[in-house]
């Protein structure tokens, strides 16, 4: 197993030379991140580059690896993440949760992929009844979601083959127990890169 500063050197070696991230930062970049031992910024910026330019699951295998040998857990997560979305395709929606007050969640969840609720994603069982489907959840750019909060977010379904059918702008049901704890709008579907 390479260690963390290997894999980081490796990440880069498979990116193209003139990958570059939203913000401007490039692959030069994050060989002066390398260079000066900067692994923690080299990491992000790779990450914020992966963003943008497509990678393989073994780009972000390495960076999962790579965070956990540097005890990144947010980073190692979201590597993981993201390597499942190679492999699985991407669905990302507007979440707004119900307020406590209208029957929804009590308190914030962690915004890293560890909630698993249910959603209707319009399935029906043979007699017709509703037929609920599991899929994590990863809030973007915060690292919760409270009552009566809104955000977007990625989900991640145990069954992805099930949610194939969704499209931009169809709405779906957040469950943890009756009565709905949200409704979301699919705002992108893409497909696996696999």
């Amino acid at each position: 197993m390479d260690d963390a500063f290997t894999l980081l050197r490796q990440a880069v070696g498979v990116l193209p030379e003139d990958a570059m991230a939203e913000n401007g930062q490039t692959v030069g970049d994050v060989r002066k991140e390398i260079e000066l031992q900067e692994w923690e910024t080299a990491l992000d910026v790779l990450i914020e580059i992966a963003d943008v330019h497509p990678v393989s699951i073994t780009f972000w295998e390495m960076l999962s690896e790579a965070a956990r040998q540097m005890m990144l857990d947010r980073s190692r997560r979201w590597c993981e993440w993201r390597s499942w979305e190679v492999k699985h395709g991407t669905i990302r929606a507007t979440l707004a949760l119900l307020g406590a007050g209208e029957g929804g969640r009590q308190s914030a969840f962690s915004g890293d992929g560890r909630l698993r609720p249910l959603w209707d994603i319009s399935h029906r069982t043979a007699d017709g009844r509703q037929d609920l489907n599991i899929a994590r959840v990863w809030v973007e750019f915060e690292p919760q979601l409270g009552p009566g909060e809104t955000a977007d977010v990625r989900l991640a379904p145990l069954q992805p083959e099930q949610w194939r059918h969704l499209k931009p702008g169809d709405v779906i049901t957040m469950h943890e127990a009756q009565p709905a704890a949200g409704i979301a709008e699919i705002i992108e579907v893409l497909p696996p890169r696999a």
